[in-house]
């Protein structure tokens, strides 16, 4: 079976894009660039700048020799060529368009008695004119290209690093949940009939999440409800949730399982170690700057000195949080894990959203 090309491959980011950008141009862009030559051209015989024009005309001929150079190379090197052999084509396809430049304002300027640069000063003015056009635009693109992989591969660990979680977080789960069901089953049938509805509706929701990049806030809350809804079975009336997701905000794109990971933490470390009664809440609302704000509330053991640092457990933590928020969203969107005045401990996710003021 052939495996699918790896997103992290050469062909996605080496040179061929670049070159492949460096040579192509749209009928607007050759139409704007005829017309700045001519109008530099006009210019130079309307002054009678004729030594000029032909230097002009010259340096246009080493960048007319060098990029089909860049489109020769294009189809030269092999689509999963790395950037070195690219950089290593780039000195003798300068030397060959300046060398040829050079020698043509030589001639140029001796057959029409012009005062000339000098042939050291002209070829190092057609190797510096190159360089503005092929080197400094590939320069720019391996630098994109290099920002473009970095950002992949950190989406890749941190996928890798949300699945390792989702393997680790889900037997664990299931296990807890199937050994309540057994015991229900035998002293409370109909309870031990509700917690495997709520139980099919949590795996009916959460896999598919689980293989997507992408999920909705009313599927993240729903995952979420049915979630909780089995933990109130396993507390009993020590436990109490309310979800608030308005139906006009159920739409917007949301991180799968992340809210899920501030649900379980909540129930984790705020009512396992509580012996009393616990409320866990989850409200989803619009801020003042346009963002989503999703908070997960409890007013159970509270945050505890040293809990910071392990408080979404599983390996994961805090710092996983940040890091798929940065790798989605940039600076846009952001984590807050906090105290309420009333003692109560809130987590919020802040999330950009397209399209809205």
């Amino acid at each position: 079976m052939d495996m699918p090309p790896s997103p992290l491959s050469a062909k996605r980011f080496g040179p061929m894009p670049a070159l492949q950008q460096l040579v192509s141009c749209t009928r607007r862009q050759f139409v704007l660039s005829a017309l700045h030559i001519l109008l530099v051209t006009a210019v130079f015989l309307w002054r009678q700048w004729y030594d000029l024009l032909v230097l002009f005309a010259c340096l246009l001929l080493a960048a007319a020799l060098v990029l089909p150079g860049e489109a020769l190379l294009r189809r030269v090197l092999p689509t999963d060529a790395g950037w070195r052999w690219c950089w290593a084509a780039q000195p003798p396809l300068l030397a060959l368009g300046a060398s040829a430049a050079t020698l043509a304002y030589v001639y140029a300027t001796k057959t029409l008695h012009l005062k000339a640069l000098g042939g050291a000063q002209m070829l190092g003015s057609a190797l510096a004119f190159g360089a503005l056009v092929a080197v400094v635009p590939l320069l720019y693109a391996q630098r994109q290209a290099n920002a473009l992989r970095l950002s992949e591969l950190q989406r890749v660990a941190l996928s890798a690093e949300l699945k390792s979680l989702q393997a680790q977080v889900e037997p664990h789960f299931l296990y807890n949940t199937l050994a309540n069901t057994r015991y229900l089953a035998r002293h409370a049938p109909e309870r031990a009939v509700e917690m495997l509805d709520h139980l099919i509706a949590y795996l009916r929701t959460a896999l598919p999440d689980m293989r997507t990049p992408s999920s909705t806030l009313a599927r993240e809350c729903e995952l979420a409800g049915h979630y909780l809804a089995l933990m109130e079975i396993r507390f009993g009336t020590r436990l109490a949730t309310r979800i608030a997701c308005p139906e006009d905000l159920g739409s917007l794109p949301v991180p799968p399982m992340m809210l899920m990971s501030l649900v379980e933490n909540a129930v984790q470390h705020g009512v396992e170690p509580k012996p009393g009664a616990v409320c866990v809440s989850v409200a989803a609302a619009l801020r003042g700057d346009g963002r989503l704000g999703i908070v997960v509330r409890d007013d159970g053991a509270g945050v505890q000195s040293g809990q910071g640092a392990t408080l979404l457990g599983s390996g994961v933590g805090l710092r996983n949080v940040r890091e798929r928020l940065q790798a989605l969203y940039g600076g846009l969107a952001a984590f807050e894990l906090r105290q309420a005045a009333d003692g109560a401990t809130e987590a919020e996710l802040l999330l950009p959203v397209e399209g809205r003021a």
